[in-house]
C-alpha cells in the first residue's frame, strides 16, 4: 500500500505553507478550506490544490470568484470539483 500525501505531516505543512498567498482574499478562502478539510483531503484533492497553488494570485482569484474557468494544466475534473468546494466558502 502506498502512503497517502495526507499521512505525512511534512507534506501537509508544505501544502498549508503554499496556501499562504499575497492576496488576502485568496489566503482567507484557502486557509478556511484547509482548516475544515485538510485532514480528510484525498490525493486527487491534494493534486488539484497543488495545481491551483501554481497559479498567480490574480488567476487564482479569478477562478475562485468564478470570473474564469480552469484552462490548460488546471482544466481537469478533480480541479473543477475542488473549485466548486472552494467557491462555497
Amino acid at each position: 500500500m502506498t502512503e497517502r500525501h495526507q499521512d505525512d505531516p511534512a507534506k501537509r505543512a508544505r501544502l498549508r505553507w503554499r496556501a499562504r498567498r499575497g492576496l488576502l482574499e485568496n489566503d482567507l478562502i484557502l486557509t478556511r478550506y484547509l482548516d475544515a478539510h485538510e485532514v480528510d483531503m484525498t490525493d486527487d484533492e491534494v493534486d488539484a490544490f497543488s495545481r491551483l497553488m501554481d497559479l498567480t494570485d490574480h488567476d487564482l482569484m479569478d477562478l475562485l470568484l468564478a470570473r474564469k474557468e480552469p484552462e490548460a494544466a488546471v482544466d481537469l475534473p478533480h480541479v473543477h470539483a475542488l473549485l466548486q468546494q472552494l467557491r462555497t466558502i
